[in-house]
């Protein structure tokens, strides 16, 4: 049974399906643009890696993924908001019950991306492809400076650049003009008219959008369309499996999405008994 969005899956990014999801995702854009880039060009995957400390409560623990590695127990309890050297202590009843705690833990984070390159007559960047991770969409973090110093350079006209932002949860990447209403985008931002980008809105209740690739001239863009691969990757993947449809969603959907998708539901139930 497939997913009962049209869209994106918002269920993946709260059900610890990130990780795999994400990983996938790239893989299929690279493997669709590679069998169809002019010879002139190659498709190559990187990765931004950086170590951080993370305080993380359950429901963020593994939307913090795909980035997470290793992680590591620290010792010392989190001192922020307290006088250099002083101890995060709370309250307690003589002879009460053993209190839970949460360690503090380092984290090594592991972000990969795309890069179309050409390779002939000379080598050079021609469009980064980035699809967000959860630590992009936290700002002050370490994940989310690295992300911003090099989306700057993007945007300033260091080369092509297509975002891609699958999360609902975090805060977008800053803008002069106002993102658009809705809880996806896809971003083309072409070299040559940089800092203005195309930005196309993009929702759960529709199948996302297709868009534009930009390449070197003369070379036309190259259309990548996101849907089959989503679509692909939850059956390939029996994301049904892990994911609880009745559990309420962090963002939650408003009372008219919770009533869409309870339709939704119901029809797809009343499909499969069809069918057995």
């Amino acid at each position: 049974m497939g997913s009962p969005f049209p869209g994106m899956d918002p269920y993946i990014e709260v059900s610890r399906l990130w990780e795999d999801f994400h990983h996938d995702l790239i893989s299929e854009i690279k493997g669709s643009l590679s069998s169809r880039l002019p010879e002139r060009y190659v498709v190559r995957t990187g990765e931004r890696s950086y170590v951080a400390l993370a305080f993380l409560d359950d429901d963020e623990e593994h939307a913090l993924l795909p980035d997470v590695a290793i992680s590591s127990a620290h010792g010392r309890p989190r001192a922020a908001r307290k006088p250099k050297g002083a101890t995060s202590t709370v309250a307690v009843d003589s002879g009460s019950s053993p209190v839970t705690m949460r360690a503090l833990v380092k984290t090594e984070y592991r972000e990969a991306f795309l890069e179309i390159r050409q390779v002939d007559p000379e080598r050079k960047l021609v469009t980064g492809i980035e699809v967000l991770s959860p630590s992009n969409k936290r700002p002050g973090t370490k994940g989310w400076r690295l992300y911003h110093r090099k989306r700057l350079a993007y945007l300033s006209g260091y080369a092509n650049f297509v975002e891609i932002d699958l999360l609902r949860r975090g805060r977008r990447m800053p803008m002069v003009s106002d993102w658009p209403d809705s809880p996806y985008y896809l971003l083309v931002c072409r070299k040559k008219q940089a800092p203005r980008c195309s930005v196309y809105p993009a929702f759960f209740t529709e199948p996302l959008p297709s868009i534009p690739i930009p390449l070197a001239p003369p070379d036309p863009d190259i259309t990548l369309d996101l849907q089959p691969f989503l679509e692909a990757l939850y059956a390939r993947s029996r994301y049904e499996r892990d994911i609880d449809y009745r559990r309420p969603l962090n963002p939650p959907l408003t009372a008219a999405e919770a009533a869409w998708l309870e339709e939704r539901l119901r029809k797809q139930q009343t499909a499969k008994t069809d069918r057995a």
